[in-house]
């Protein structure tokens, strides 16, 4: 408890110095912004360039057949297969039979 208590003044002392640093002073200094002289002008655009490296750039418009998009993976939800294998347990653990022999 009483290095609790120890560590807990130590922080909070450290919290109070560093609330009171001497980097900043108390004085208010105006915002100073930078003056451009250069303006906003009306010039020709530069070259055009392309930005794929040495790639060729194909265009296609159109509908695309569901033949060539490949197949969609039909999964089994869950819990279907949840209760499939709850009807496979069930259908293997048969009851025994009662025989009775006189």
């Amino acid at each position: 408890m009483k290095t609790l208590l120890c560590a807990l003044c130590l922080l909070f002392a450290t919290a109070a110095f560093a609330q009171n640093a001497p980097i900043l002073s108390n004085l208010p200094q105006p915002v100073v912004m930078m003056d451009h002289p250069q303006r906003a002008a009306q010039h020709s655009m530069a070259q055009e360039t392309t930005l794929l490296d040495t790639s060729v750039y194909t265009y296609a418009k159109g509908e695309v057949p569901l033949s060539e998009l490949g197949f969609i993976e039909h999964e089994t939800p869950l819990g279907d297969v949840a209760r499939a294998v709850r009807k496979e347990r069930a259908a293997m653990a048969t009851k025994p039979v009662k025989v009775l022999d006189k």
